[in-house]
């Protein structure tokens, strides 16, 4: 009875693993299939990726198998699938064109890959620094899955119309950049964790959920990639309006303060000048 117990518990706390494991393949996948000139498969395999990513946290946490080696190697796993391999998958199709401009150009092709993958690991290591501490309602930063599902889905809508990468590629090397810049800021996204007011996700948000399968299944390409640009605005949005308020109402508090004590000093200013009107009949 007891083995069956221990053999139970250790093929609950595998399968978390193991979803990290075939999100961890999906992304090697993607690099292989991208360096032979596979780029659509590659980048649904990053897909695939992100959406393994999503079910291994929430299983490990159904099954309450969290664990410091499983949040370590949900860490490594994300890098290389969202990290590199969205990284490689745009300097093969687009940016490896950029040599044929010049080599100055060349090297800005394999630089913006690389800042790619550096901000991921400084995005995720941050994270991981953060985790328990951090408001479960907002990410800090574009979160890695994101950023290169934006990434993926430009490049697959191009390449799903037939578009050439070296047409697009100062395009990609914007976006590559961009990108990866967001991941290592302080611009708030919402990370649809917890409700505005930190409490359980509302249920109009289950109902918008569904709408983006149903539209992400009319045309995967065009349609994720719409959403992605839309969630990378949102967060620039969110933090402009954020910073927006917090400077009005920081301009409120010494106004009113200000306020306040013009009003004390005024009223001890009559309170003193009655008590030199009273003194004289006083010492009378």
């Amino acid at each position: 009875m007891e083995q069956d117990k221990s053999i139970r518990r250790r093929g609950v706390y595998l399968l978390p693993n193991l979803l990290t494991s075939a999100a961890l393949f999906a992304g090697f996948y993607s690099v292989i299939a991208g360096i032979n000139g596979k780029f659509a498969p590659a980048a649904i395999a990053i897909i695939v990726a992100g959406l393994l990513d999503g079910l291994d946290g929430r299983v490990a946490r159904l099954t309450k198998t969290q664990s410091d080696f499983g949040e370590q190697y949900d860490s490594l796993s994300d890098l290389i699938s969202f990290g590199l391999a969205p990284a490689l998958l745009a300097f093969n199709w687009s940016l490896s064109s950029l040599s044929d401009i010049s080599v100055t150009a060349g090297k800005l092709g394999w630089l913006a890959s690389f800042l790619f993958v550096a901000c991921a690991a400084l995005r995720l290591a941050r994270f991981n620094t953060q985790a328990g501490i951090a408001d479960k309602r907002y990410f800090q930063g574009l979160a890695s899955p994101a950023a290169a599902g934006t990434l993926v889905f430009t490049i697959w809508f191009f390449v799903d119309n037939g578009v050439a990468g070296e047409t697009v590629r100062w395009l990609i090397f914007f976006e590559t950049v961009v990108l990866g810049l967001l991941m290592f800021t302080n611009v708030r996204y919402f990370s649809f964790k917890a409700g505005p007011d930190g409490d359980k996700v509302p249920s109009t948000w289950v109902f918008l959920a569904v709408l983006v399968i149903v539209l992400l299944a009319l045309d995967p390409p065009i349609m994720g990639m719409i959403f992605g640009v839309t969630y990378t605005v949102s967060g620039l949005l969110i933090t402009l309006i954020g910073r927006r308020n917090w400077k009005q109402q920081r301009e409120k508090r010494p106004r009113g303060q200000s306020q306040a004590a013009k009003k004390t000093t005024a009223e001890a200013e009559v309170v003193v000048d009655d008590k030199d009107h009273e003194s004289p009949e006083t010492h009378g």
